[in-house]
């Protein structure tokens, strides 16, 4: 059960803008095959995605601080994710599982004012798929 809450949290803290990262724990705890791969895949998810909402969160409610020294996302990364936002739509957010930009993404969403349920459903299944890929090439 602790391996699940580790899982959870690096997930979570993985996708919000604290750089950090979860693959490697999965991976391990896969490897071990002490756990249920399917919840393993679940949980790792659910905590991705219950980062991005942090993130959409502070792009919506937070964005009139960007200025301060303290924000997390550089004005340059921000800017260039609200002409990725508004180029793309919605669909950009299936990038939200990479690298750098993903997290920057998810929060030019708040700050676009997109609705939260189609958000998490989007990311969900970006940072899912994310997961189910990385299992699938580890086993």
């Amino acid at each position: 059960m602790m391996s699940y809450l580790l899982l959870f949290l690096s997930a979570l803290l993985a996708a919000t803008l604290i750089p950090a990262q979860s693959e490697a724990l999965l991976v391990s705890l896969m490897l071990q095959g002490e756990a249920v791969l399917w919840v393993l895949l679940v949980v790792a998810t659910l905590g991705n995605t219950l980062g991005s909402v942090i993130n959409w969160w502070l792009g919506r409610y937070l964005e009139h601080f960007q200025d301060k020294r303290w924000f997390p996302v550089k004005e340059a990364s921000l800017a260039r994710a609200q002409q990725w936002f508004q180029r793309y739509g919605w669909g950009v957010l299936l990038l939200s599982w990479l690298p750098i930009i993903g997290d920057p993404l998810t929060v030019v969403a708040g700050v676009m004012r997109m609705p939260l349920l189609p958000f998490v459903v989007v990311v969900a299944v970006a940072k899912g798929g994310r997961y189910g890929v990385l299992a699938w090439m580890v086993l």
